[in-house]
């Protein structure tokens, strides 16, 4: 036994831990000291994992502690931590076995105060400034009467009571509502959405398009309103191409939709204002309108009946214009009769002097004077005709025999290249190109020989060369020497070949 004892050395009966026992007695001992605690820090890294879990670190100047938010806490935060912005994370401590640390389980996110707030803010602001989104060219211009309004807002509240109150005040209109969260985890996206939504709307179908949109939401605090100076409320706002109006909050909040919107609202009702006019000035104007267009024409009829009168009195009376003509129609009338007595006597004077004029006699003889002429006419006609006739022809013979001189000379020299070719291809068909190569032909009484036997039967031989011909003596003959001008000899000039 007391050999056991000095082999045992000191420690040697403590318990022995595995891995994962010892780190569940750490975990389960973090976490039931530290089951709910608050922790204030500034945000350091921050990360979005694919699974929706966000990581980031919360530091101060010693020190640095691990943070997550499971994707369903992610859902539920009021504010996303950014990098550099101070708040304070509630939530309970656990460890991660797997990378021996701590960590801080967040449920939630709180600003450090309304600074800190107000810094990420501002920074936001700059940032988005940057891009052009708050710029005054941007804006558009809301349209004078619309058609179809919609709001983006809580269904329930005063805030929409107000605004459809004055509406119906000031103007009638049709209204659409799109119900969503004015603060929370879910208003920034759900107020994205509607925006969009109305956008997404065809002009002229089932659902009308507004023609304008108002976003609207009562006061509350920096938290309350915080979910109209997310990013993506900024950017639907900007990207609207419906008019939008912000009523966010009352005159002293403003929120960064407030600056892209086209036109801020100190409030909800003032937005209603905004977007209609008050029917009852408009009918009051038109009636007012109406008054002074009446009064106009009314001066305006009175000043020309005054210039109308006064041109009147001017002009003479229809009667005093009217005396001189009258005078000269009754002279005329008067002079009528003895004038068409007058007209009508000269007449028959004139009618018989050309009746004594036209005698049988008198219509004999004009007829054959006019027959005569005719005849005189014809006679001269006829050879005019017929010279014009032969001028005519002379004409076309002349074209004939210059298209007849053209067509000779085309053809004749067809022709002439046609015989040059021929006679080139005679040569290079023919002997004689043969016999200046050394050949020569032999004929024997006027026929070709091209045999011994037949040169022996011929009387007489005679060989052309290239340059000329030559006659031999009689085939068969024995060779004399030529003889001048001896009996049996050849002419002189000429040889023989036997």
């Amino acid at each position: 036994m007391s050999d056991l004892l000095e082999q045992a050395g000191p420690g040697a009966n403590a318990h022995e831990f595995t891995v994962s026992e010892l780190s569940g007695k750490v975990r389960r001992l973090i976490e039931g000291e530290f089951g709910h605690v608050r922790v204030r820090g500034e945000v350091g890294r921050v990360v979005l994992a694919r699974s929706g879990h966000l990581y980031f670190d919360l530091k101060d100047e010693r020190a640095v502690l691990s943070a997550v938010s499971w994707k369903g806490q992610v859902a539920r935060l009021a504010i996303r931590p950014e990098e550099g912005m101070e708040v304070v994370a509630t939530g309970r401590m656990t460890t991660f076995a797997g990378q021996s640390k701590y960590q801080l389980v967040v449920d939630n996110i709180e600003p450090a105060g309304a600074g800190a707030l107000m810094a990420m803010l501002e920074k936001r602001k700059k940032a988005l400034a940057a891009e052009g989104l708050f710029a005054p060219e941007r804006k558009k211009k809301l349209p004078w009467l619309p058609e179809v309004i919609g709001v983006v807002t809580s269904p329930s509240g005063a805030v929409i009571r107000d605004i459809l109150h004055r509406l119906r005040d000031r103007f009638p209109r049709r209204v659409l509502i799109w119900p969503v969260a004015v603060q929370g985890q879910a208003c920034a996206p759900e107020v994205a959405r509607a925006i969009r939504g109305f956008n997404a709307l065809a002009p002229g179908g089932a659902i009308p398009r507004p023609d304008l949109i108002i976003v609207a939401r009562g006061g509350g605090s920096v938290e309350d309103l915080w979910g109209f100076n997310e990013e993506e409320v900024v950017r639907a706002a900007a990207d609207s191409e419906i008019p939008l109006i912000s009523a966010v909050g009352h005159e002293t909040d403003t929120t960064l939709i407030d600056l892209a919107a086209d036109m801020r609202a100190p409030t909800p009702t003032a937005a209603a204002e905004l977007a209609v006019p008050v029917r009852t000035e408009l009918l009051a104007r038109v009636e007012e309108q109406g008054a002074r267009l009446s009064r106009a024409m009314s001066q305006a009829i009175g000043q020309r009946r005054q210039r109308l009168g006064d041109l009147s009195r001017a002009l003479p009376r229809p009667a005093t214009l009217l005396e001189g003509a009258a005078q000269r129609l009754d002279r005329a009338a008067e002079r009528l009769p003895a004038a068409l007595r007058a007209a009508t006597q000269h007449k028959r004077l004139h009618l018989s002097e050309t009746a004594a004029a036209i005698r049988p006699e008198t219509m004999r003889r004009r007829l054959r004077e006019a027959r005569a002429r005719l005849d005189e006419r014809a006679a001269r006609l006829k050879p005019a005709l017929l010279s014009r006739d032969i001028t005519r022809r002379a004409r076309e013979l002349e074209r004939l025999q210059a298209r007849f001189v053209v067509a000779a000379r085309h053809g004749l020299e067809q022709r002439r290249h046609k015989m040059s070719a021929l006679a080139r291809m005679l040569q290079g068909l023919g002997y004689t190109e043969t016999l200046r190569r050394g050949y020569a032909v032999v004929r024997g009484d006027g026929r070709i020989v091209t045999g011994v036997e037949a040169a022996r039967k011929a009387a007489a031989l005679e060989i052309e060369f290239a340059d000329g011909r030559i006659a031999v003596g009689r085939a068969g003959a024995q060779p004399r020497k030529p003889g001048r001008g001896g009996k049996g000899g050849l002419p002189e000039g000429q040889g023989s070949l036997f």
